[in-house]
Protein backbone atom coordinates (compact mmCIF):
# COMPACT_ATOMS: atom_id res chain seq x y z
CA UNK A 1 0.00 0.00 0.00
CA UNK A 2 1.34 3.30 -1.21
CA UNK A 3 1.23 6.08 1.64
CA UNK A 4 -0.88 8.43 -0.41
CA UNK A 5 -3.55 5.56 -0.56
CA UNK A 6 -4.02 5.90 3.09
CA UNK A 7 -5.86 9.01 3.41
CA UNK A 8 -9.31 8.81 3.58
CA UNK A 9 -11.21 11.10 1.04
CA UNK A 10 -12.65 14.35 1.27
CA UNK A 11 -15.47 13.52 1.08
CA UNK A 12 -18.18 15.95 3.21
CA UNK A 13 -15.35 18.75 3.07
CA UNK A 14 -18.25 21.80 2.69
CA UNK A 15 -20.56 20.21 4.80
CA UNK A 16 -18.48 19.96 7.65
CA UNK A 17 -16.36 23.02 7.00
CA UNK A 18 -19.80 24.71 7.31
CA UNK A 19 -20.79 23.17 10.33
CA UNK A 20 -17.60 24.04 11.93
CA UNK A 21 -18.36 28.01 10.79
CA UNK A 22 -22.09 28.03 11.65
CA UNK A 23 -21.15 26.65 15.41
CA UNK A 24 -17.81 28.73 15.75
CA UNK A 25 -20.03 32.25 15.48
CA UNK A 26 -21.62 33.54 19.15
CA UNK A 27 -25.10 35.14 19.13
CA UNK A 28 -23.51 38.61 19.61
CA UNK A 29 -20.14 38.22 17.32
CA UNK A 30 -17.44 41.08 18.07
CA UNK A 31 -16.70 40.95 21.78
CA UNK A 32 -13.50 39.26 21.26
CA UNK A 33 -10.37 40.21 20.43
CA UNK A 34 -10.90 41.97 16.67
CA UNK A 35 -14.63 43.40 16.32
CA UNK A 36 -16.49 44.33 13.56
CA UNK A 37 -14.42 47.66 12.58
CA UNK A 38 -11.36 45.46 12.12
CA UNK A 39 -9.45 44.39 8.98
CA UNK A 40 -9.05 41.00 10.02
CA UNK A 41 -12.93 40.74 9.69
CA UNK A 42 -13.29 42.06 6.44
CA UNK A 43 -10.43 39.92 5.19
CA UNK A 44 -11.59 36.96 6.79
CA UNK A 45 -15.33 37.33 5.11
CA UNK A 46 -13.22 38.28 1.54
CA UNK A 47 -13.75 35.66 -1.16
CA UNK A 48 -10.72 34.78 -1.76
CA UNK A 49 -10.26 33.07 1.77
CA UNK A 50 -10.29 29.73 0.75
CA UNK A 51 -7.40 30.23 -1.87
CA UNK A 52 -5.20 32.17 1.26
CA UNK A 53 -6.59 28.48 3.23
CA UNK A 54 -4.68 26.27 0.84
CA UNK A 55 -1.79 28.74 -0.26
CA UNK A 56 -1.15 28.83 3.65
CA UNK A 57 -0.94 24.86 3.95
CA UNK A 58 1.64 24.78 1.27
CA UNK A 59 3.88 27.62 2.88
CA UNK A 60 3.67 26.35 6.12
CA UNK A 61 4.88 22.98 5.12
CA UNK A 62 7.66 24.24 3.43
CA UNK A 63 9.29 24.58 7.03
CA UNK A 64 10.74 20.43 7.64
CA UNK A 65 10.18 20.75 11.48
CA UNK A 66 6.33 21.86 11.07
CA UNK A 67 5.68 19.45 8.39
CA UNK A 68 6.97 16.33 10.50
CA UNK A 69 5.21 17.44 13.34
CA UNK A 70 1.94 17.22 11.64
CA UNK A 71 3.05 14.23 9.64
CA UNK A 72 3.96 11.70 12.76
CA UNK A 73 0.92 13.47 15.27
CA UNK A 74 -2.06 14.24 13.46
CA UNK A 75 -4.87 12.24 12.12
CA UNK A 76 -4.68 13.89 9.01
CA UNK A 77 -4.58 10.95 6.87
CA UNK A 78 -7.39 9.34 8.92
CA UNK A 79 -9.38 12.35 8.49
CA UNK A 80 -8.04 15.04 6.65
CA UNK A 81 -11.61 16.93 6.45
CA UNK A 82 -12.01 17.01 10.36
CA UNK A 83 -8.69 18.23 10.83
CA UNK A 84 -9.47 20.86 8.25
CA UNK A 85 -12.47 21.97 9.78
CA UNK A 86 -11.40 21.56 13.19
CA UNK A 87 -8.68 24.09 11.89
CA UNK A 88 -11.47 26.37 10.78
CA UNK A 89 -12.91 26.54 13.89
CA UNK A 90 -10.04 27.22 15.76
CA UNK A 91 -9.84 30.21 13.54
CA UNK A 92 -13.32 31.77 13.62
CA UNK A 93 -13.73 31.07 17.03
CA UNK A 94 -10.52 33.72 17.60
CA UNK A 95 -11.70 36.09 15.28
CA UNK A 96 -15.30 36.32 16.08
CA UNK A 97 -15.97 34.57 19.62
CA UNK A 98 -16.25 36.50 23.12
CA UNK A 99 -11.92 36.37 24.44
CA UNK A 100 -13.09 34.11 27.43
CA UNK A 101 -13.94 31.52 24.65
CA UNK A 102 -11.17 32.00 22.26
CA UNK A 103 -8.48 32.11 24.76
CA UNK A 104 -10.20 28.51 26.48
CA UNK A 105 -9.76 27.66 22.64
CA UNK A 106 -6.31 28.72 22.42
CA UNK A 107 -5.36 26.83 25.65
CA UNK A 108 -7.01 23.76 24.24
CA UNK A 109 -4.24 24.22 21.19
CA UNK A 110 -1.34 24.85 23.37
CA UNK A 111 -2.21 21.31 25.49
CA UNK A 112 -2.11 19.74 22.19
CA UNK A 113 1.40 21.19 21.17
CA UNK A 114 2.75 20.33 24.65
CA UNK A 115 2.67 16.28 23.31
CA UNK A 116 3.76 17.27 19.76
CA UNK A 117 7.42 16.36 19.86
CA UNK A 118 10.12 14.53 17.84
CA UNK A 119 12.89 13.78 15.18
CA UNK A 120 12.09 15.03 11.51
CA UNK A 121 13.46 12.10 9.76
CA UNK A 122 15.19 14.02 7.04
CA UNK A 123 17.15 16.77 8.92
CA UNK A 124 17.75 14.91 11.84
CA UNK A 125 16.49 17.57 13.95
CA UNK A 126 14.49 17.91 17.30
CA UNK A 127 10.98 19.77 16.90
CA UNK A 128 8.39 21.14 19.33
CA UNK A 129 5.15 22.27 18.42
CA UNK A 130 5.58 24.72 21.09
CA UNK A 131 8.19 26.28 19.98
CA UNK A 132 7.70 30.06 19.60
CA UNK A 133 9.91 29.54 16.35
CA UNK A 134 7.85 27.09 14.34
CA UNK A 135 4.58 28.60 15.92
CA UNK A 136 5.76 31.82 14.55
CA UNK A 137 6.11 30.65 10.87
CA UNK A 138 3.07 28.79 10.54
CA UNK A 139 1.44 32.17 12.19
CA UNK A 140 3.20 34.43 8.97
CA UNK A 141 2.65 31.98 6.29
CA UNK A 142 -1.11 32.60 7.43
CA UNK A 143 -1.16 36.01 7.27
CA UNK A 144 0.66 36.75 4.21
CA UNK A 145 -1.14 34.20 2.32
CA UNK A 146 -4.07 36.05 3.33
CA UNK A 147 -2.95 39.61 2.01
CA UNK A 148 -1.31 38.12 -1.49
CA UNK A 149 -4.89 36.20 -2.00
CA UNK A 150 -6.70 39.19 -1.38
CA UNK A 151 -5.01 40.98 -3.65
CA UNK A 152 -5.16 38.70 -6.43
CA UNK A 153 -8.36 37.36 -6.51
CA UNK A 154 -10.36 39.68 -3.62
CA UNK A 155 -10.53 43.15 -2.35
CA UNK A 156 -7.10 43.91 -2.14
CA UNK A 157 -5.86 46.00 1.07
CA UNK A 158 -4.08 49.53 0.89
CA UNK A 159 -0.73 49.60 2.37
CA UNK A 160 -2.59 51.06 5.62
CA UNK A 161 -5.17 48.46 5.64
CA UNK A 162 -2.61 45.61 5.18
CA UNK A 163 -0.12 47.30 8.14
CA UNK A 164 -3.28 47.01 9.93
CA UNK A 165 -4.05 44.05 9.38
CA UNK A 166 -0.59 42.25 10.44
CA UNK A 167 -0.47 44.57 13.85
CA UNK A 168 -4.33 42.84 14.56
CA UNK A 169 -3.08 39.82 14.17
CA UNK A 170 -0.22 39.42 16.35
CA UNK A 171 -3.13 38.76 18.69
CA UNK A 172 -3.80 35.28 17.28
CA UNK A 173 0.34 34.47 17.28
CA UNK A 174 0.57 35.60 21.34
CA UNK A 175 -2.63 33.55 22.11
CA UNK A 176 -0.69 30.27 21.08
CA UNK A 177 2.81 31.30 22.85
CA UNK A 178 4.57 33.60 20.42
CA UNK A 179 5.91 35.70 22.94
CA UNK A 180 4.71 39.37 23.00
CA UNK A 181 6.30 41.48 20.39
CA UNK A 182 7.85 39.08 18.46
CA UNK A 183 5.26 38.55 16.01
CA UNK A 184 5.68 41.24 12.98
CA UNK A 185 3.42 43.81 12.96
CA UNK A 186 3.50 46.11 9.53
CA UNK A 187 3.72 44.42 6.18
CA UNK A 188 7.00 45.53 5.77
CA UNK A 189 8.03 43.27 9.30
CA UNK A 190 6.16 40.45 7.50
CA UNK A 191 8.07 40.69 4.60
CA UNK A 192 11.46 41.02 6.15
CA UNK A 193 10.68 37.42 8.36
CA UNK A 194 8.87 34.93 5.57
CA UNK A 195 12.71 36.08 3.50
CA UNK A 196 14.85 35.53 6.89
CA UNK A 197 13.43 32.25 6.43
CA UNK A 198 14.04 30.81 3.03
CA UNK A 199 17.13 29.47 4.29
CA UNK A 200 15.22 26.64 6.34
CA UNK A 201 12.80 25.93 4.05
CA UNK A 202 12.97 22.62 1.83
CA UNK A 203 10.03 20.66 0.24
CA UNK A 204 10.84 17.42 2.37
CA UNK A 205 8.69 13.94 1.42
CA UNK A 206 6.10 14.64 3.61
CA UNK A 207 5.27 18.07 2.66
CA UNK A 208 4.96 16.93 -1.24
CA UNK A 209 2.71 14.35 -0.20
CA UNK A 210 0.40 16.01 2.02
CA UNK A 211 0.11 19.16 -0.90
CA UNK A 212 -0.35 16.19 -3.84
CA UNK A 213 -3.29 14.92 -2.03
CA UNK A 214 -4.67 18.55 -0.81
CA UNK A 215 -4.16 20.04 -4.12
CA UNK A 216 -6.16 17.12 -5.89
CA UNK A 217 -8.67 15.56 -2.81
CA UNK A 218 -10.65 12.57 -4.04
CA UNK A 219 -14.30 12.02 -3.29
CA UNK A 220 -15.14 15.54 -3.93
CA UNK A 221 -18.41 15.59 -5.48
CA UNK A 222 -18.70 16.48 -9.21
CA UNK A 223 -19.21 20.13 -8.42
CA UNK A 224 -16.81 20.82 -6.05
CA UNK A 225 -14.36 18.94 -7.68
CA UNK A 226 -14.72 21.23 -10.66
CA UNK A 227 -14.27 24.58 -8.30
CA UNK A 228 -11.46 22.85 -6.58
CA UNK A 229 -9.33 22.35 -9.88
CA UNK A 230 -9.77 26.87 -9.87
CA UNK A 231 -8.63 27.22 -6.07
CA UNK A 232 -5.89 24.86 -6.79
CA UNK A 233 -4.60 26.81 -9.55
CA UNK A 234 -5.23 30.14 -8.01
CA UNK A 235 -3.19 28.56 -4.86
CA UNK A 236 -0.41 27.94 -6.91
CA UNK A 237 -0.65 31.05 -8.93
CA UNK A 238 0.01 32.93 -5.78
CA UNK A 239 2.83 31.19 -4.79
CA UNK A 240 6.12 33.28 -4.84
CA UNK A 241 8.72 31.58 -7.28
CA UNK A 242 11.50 30.15 -4.47
CA UNK A 243 8.12 28.34 -2.96
CA UNK A 244 6.91 26.47 -6.46
CA UNK A 245 10.77 25.93 -7.10
CA UNK A 246 10.82 24.04 -3.78
CA UNK A 247 7.99 22.09 -5.13
CA UNK A 248 8.81 21.70 -8.57
CA UNK A 249 5.29 23.58 -9.43
CA UNK A 250 5.11 25.08 -13.40
CA UNK A 251 3.16 28.18 -12.36
CA UNK A 252 0.60 29.26 -14.98
CA UNK A 253 0.59 32.78 -15.65
CA UNK A 254 -2.66 34.78 -14.29
CA UNK A 255 -4.30 36.79 -16.83
CA UNK A 256 -6.72 38.92 -16.56
CA UNK A 257 -9.75 36.38 -17.96
CA UNK A 258 -8.33 33.52 -15.55
CA UNK A 259 -8.64 35.87 -13.07
CA UNK A 260 -12.22 36.53 -13.76
CA UNK A 261 -13.01 32.78 -14.27
CA UNK A 262 -11.35 32.26 -10.79
CA UNK A 263 -13.40 34.59 -8.83
CA UNK A 264 -16.38 33.52 -10.46
CA UNK A 265 -15.90 29.78 -9.48
CA UNK A 266 -15.09 31.77 -5.74
CA UNK A 267 -18.19 33.46 -5.92
CA UNK A 268 -19.98 29.93 -6.84
CA UNK A 269 -18.31 28.36 -4.47
CA UNK A 270 -19.75 30.44 -1.95
CA UNK A 271 -22.99 30.54 -3.00
CA UNK A 272 -22.71 26.49 -2.17
CA UNK A 273 -21.22 27.41 1.54
CA UNK A 274 -24.04 29.94 2.20
CA UNK A 275 -27.10 27.10 1.29
CA UNK A 276 -25.49 24.71 4.30
CA UNK A 277 -27.63 25.04 7.48
CA UNK A 278 -26.51 27.78 9.38
CA UNK A 279 -24.11 29.32 7.65
CA UNK A 280 -26.43 32.29 5.79
CA UNK A 281 -27.63 32.59 9.84
CA UNK A 282 -23.96 33.49 11.10
CA UNK A 283 -23.17 35.12 8.13
CA UNK A 284 -26.53 37.41 9.40
CA UNK A 285 -25.06 38.09 12.64
CA UNK A 286 -21.79 39.16 11.83
CA UNK A 287 -22.85 41.25 9.07
CA UNK A 288 -25.61 42.89 11.34
CA UNK A 289 -22.89 43.41 13.99
CA UNK A 290 -20.37 44.87 11.45
CA UNK A 291 -23.54 47.34 10.12
CA UNK A 292 -24.33 48.42 13.80
CA UNK A 293 -20.79 49.31 14.52
CA UNK A 294 -20.80 51.83 11.27
CA UNK A 295 -20.60 55.65 12.33
CA UNK A 296 -23.87 57.20 12.00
Amino acid sequence: MSRMSQYADATGLIERAAAAFASAIPDSPGDGFFGPASVAWRVAGDLASPVAGLRSLMVQALHPLAMAGVDQHSGWRADPVGRLAATSSYVTTLLFGERGVAEHAAARVRKIHEHVTGVDHETGRPYAASDPALLLWVHAALVESALVTCALFGDELSKAEADQYVAEMTVAAEIVGVPPGEAPSSRAELDEFITSMRPRLRCSAAAKESMAYLLDPPGLDEEVGEIWQDIREAAVISLPDWACELYGYSAPSLTAMRRTEIRQALGVLDAVYLGEPGVLEARQRIMLRARAARPA
